[in-house]
């Protein structure tokens, strides 16, 4: 059997190894999860949320376990697993466990013109989840997903990133420990390839996070099985710095915003557009901020910036440095990889950066940071929106007026006002983005229902008093023309009382 061999970035060492499924396993553990799926479905809503505060309750005994396993498997410093991959979990079970009957219940649709008829929606879970998770935030990602799931009523398989697939195992290990059937959640560790066919097997959702090239694979093999999905992909994040901006606050956001996670989150701050009359304060206090943080190994002491995980990326990132300073920028702080064992580059800032330079143009998933002055605010706008990507974006004005105003023009499915990165831990707010960062939505009483088949139910509101209607045959070119003027009196008479316009058109008046 093949297994996956876990290390950690930060020392080299190898932490564990993973037995990684084939196509008979998934296929297998794909039957099982059907069979689990249909007795969790007749489970009410109220039993299953009881499980989900179970879990919750085990993963806040257990923060510290936990914290301890993301650091080592990822890298990300302590206080990072816990606010950005701990907290927001157990975050997102309570506000579901809560909330999601009340998410999930039926919905009216008053209608609009037949009064004497009512329309409702009805929530059926789809079946059948499959969750392929990323490698930054293998929990919090992830399960953020499989946790509104299996309050819907579905079952999920879950495909960690091949990095980082111990913390998949041990959230599962807590969810089972919280009760759950444990075909109805099942870890399926294997390679990508695999992945991709478990989509024909025949799954009934498809949640992706992932890099722009992969995710547009995954989403054409979707089209492929008619097989819904969400995709959540790339990002180059831009913050506008306007010049009334409070500068303590966008210094210390750039910074965090940029470097949290040694800058591998898909929010992250890459741009940073600085209005020229606050540029040289901005630029020379971010560089000041960025040379004092701490690096290093997050098991070993006190750091502010832990490894980058996957050692391809941290050779992007070295490489779009090196090009961009070729071509003419510089460097003010960092800029290199960090002597001795690990996966370590020095948080960077980059100034004299243009369109022309990867750095600027492509997603880094590092920790550099260029910042470029703007005249204008259409101006930044107009930088700001000319990027293939569209995730999250960033403003910083004391102006609340002309921060929406911005907010507004700006392409991306969130934008923050004088904040950076912390909606995706907010449960309520919808999560994803436009143009090549991906499509659909995950988080919000929206994205819960995403997760389950709308049905639609049309039923009479009052009877009425004859057993016909204008639409049935025999037609005759008499009725067409009655129809016709009835119609055009009622749409003409434009939010009155439509009622005798109805009576009208089924005794075909004009």
């Amino acid at each position: 059997m093949n297994t996956l061999e876990v290390t950690n970035p930060s020392t080299g060492e190898n932490i564990g190894s993973v037995p990684m499924v084939d196509i008979d396993d998934a296929r297998e553990v794909l039957e099982r999860a059907r069979r689990a799926q249909k007795r969790w479905e007749a489970t009410p809503i109220e039993e299953r949320a009881q499980v989900i505060k179970r879990f919750r309750d085990l993963l806040l005994d257990r923060s510290d376990e936990v914290c301890t396993l993301i650091t080592r498997e990822n890298g990300k410093v302590l206080q990072e697993s816990l606010e950005m991959e701990v907290f927001p979990i157990a975050l997102l079970c309570d506000y579901f466990a809560k909330r999601g009957p009340s998410i999930l219940s039926r919905r009216e649709i008053p209608m609009y013109l037949l009064k004497y008829r009512r329309s409702y929606l009805h929530y059926r879970p789809r079946g059948v989840v499959f969750v392929i998770s990323p490698w930054n935030f293998p929990f919090t990602i992830p399960f953020g997903t499989v946790i509104m799931a299996l309050m819907a009523g579905n079952a999920v398989l879950l495909k960690p990133a091949s990095l980082t697939p111990l913390i998949a195992l041990k959230g599962r290990e807590l969810l089972l420990e919280a009760g759950l059937d444990r075909d109805l959640f099942q870890v399926v560790p294997c390679p990508g390839r695999l992945a991709s066919e478990m989509i024909d097997l025949g799954v009934d959702y498809v949640n992706f996070t992932g890099s722009t090239p992969v995710g547009k694979r995954v989403a054409a093999r979707c089209g492929q099985a008619l097989v819904p999905c969400s995709m959540e992909l790339g990002g180059k994040d831009p913050a506008i710095v306007l010049p009334d901006a409070n500068l303590d606050l966008v210094v210390g956001s750039l910074v965090w915003g940029a470097f949290a996670n040694a800058g591998q989150i898909c929010a992250s701050v890459e741009r940073a557009y600085v209005h020229e009359s606050v540029y040289d304060e901005v630029v020379e206090r971010v560089a000041e901020r960025t040379r004092k943080l701490r690096v290093g190994d997050p098991l070993a002491g006190d750091v502010d910036m832990g490894p980058m995980t996957d050692p391809g990326q941290l050779a992007i990132v070295e490489a779009q440095v090196n090009q961009a300073v070729a071509a003419g920028a510089k460097i003010l702080s960092g800029g290199k990889r960090v002597d001795g064992p690990g996966q370590f580059y020095e948080p960077t800032v980059l100034v004299d950066v243009d369109e022309s330079m990867d750095a600027l143009e492509e997603e880094t998933f590092g920790p550099t940071l260029p910042i470029l002055p703007f005249k204008s605010t259409d101006e930044a706008i107009r930088r700001a929106n000319d990027s293939v990507f569209g995730l999250d974006a960033y403003v910083f004005t004391r102006d609340r007026r002309e921060g929406r105003r911005i907010a507004e023009q700006l392409e991306a499915g969130t934008v923050m006002i004088n904040e950076v990165l912390i909606t995706h831990a907010c449960p309520e707010t919808p999560w994803g983005g436009v143009k090549e960062s991906g499509i659909g939505r995950v988080h919000s009483d929206d994205g819960m229902r995403e997760l389950c088949e709308p049905y639609h139910v049309n039923e009479e509101r009052v009877r009425l008093p004859f057993a016909w209607s204008p639409f049935w045959q025999p037609y005759s070119t008499d009725r067409y023309h009655r129809i016709l003027g009835a119609a055009r009196a009622v749409l003409r008479r434009g939010g009155g009382n439509r009622m005798s316009g109805v009576r009208g058109l089924f005794r075909g008046e004009g």
